[in-house]
């Protein structure tokens, strides 16, 4: 599936909605953040008012994550504010005016409070993160809150190439890439594809 066959089956689900709230959903590296952007985009050519709510903006900080040992572990499921996220997701449902909404600043690795706002005249949200059809409590508690998902699977091989890319990419070599990738990285990955909620559409790329 196309960009554009992705933008006009959402188009075309949401024609009769209020607020239409779409989950794009994956592993690490999968491609989440880049295909809402650009969805995000698409949508908004198309003359509709959208916005996207990325999951990192609920990461825990780094002190309370070194507080409960893991700080190691960051981007694991067990790393962020789940309640809070379930919280922003309910009041985002309700379209009773204006919701301020997190932001992961990734070039200082934390969250910033209130950094994006989903306005009320917003009809379409990509709320985009690696857990959101997580077949794991308390992620469970997001079932339902969805019209639409969803997920991208590219295939554990490309995921590790790309997790790999994304480290060198950062900076460090060979060794520390390898070591941050597959010893924390990749275990979410399998963690992500083994334990899926069922997705209305499932895609290995865009």
């Amino acid at each position: 599936m196309n960009l554009q066959s992705l933008r006009d089956e959402i188009l075309k689900r949401a024609a009769h909605a209020g607020r239409f709230i779409v989950a794009i959903a994956g592993p690490p590296g999968s491609g989440k953040s880049t295909l809402s952007e650009t969805l995000a985009v698409s949508i908004a050519e198309a003359g509709e008012r959208v916005a996207v709510l990325p999951m990192d903006g609920f990461h825990l900080d780094n002190a309370v994550l070194q507080e409960k040992g893991l700080l190691a572990r960051k981007g694991a499921p067990e790393t962020f504010d789940v309640r809070a996220f379930l919280s922003t997701l309910a009041a985002v449902r309700a379209d009773d005016g204006e919701v301020l909404v997190p932001v992961f600043d990734r070039s200082r690795e934390l969250a910033i409070a209130s950094a994006r706002i989903i306005a009320s005249q917003t009809r379409i949200v990509l709320v985009e993160g690696n857990y959101l059809l997580l077949d794991e409590a308390p992620w469970t508690g997001l079932d339902g809150l969805f019209d639409f998902s969803v997920f991208i699977d590219p295939g554990i091989d490309v995921l590790e190439q790309r997790l790999l890319k994304r480290w060198h990419d950062h900076g460090y070599d060979d060794e520390t890439a390898r070591s941050k990738a597959m010893g924390n990285d990749i275990p979410n990955a399998r963690r992500v594809l083994g334990r899926c909620r069922p997705a209305n559409l499932v895609i290995s790329e865009f």
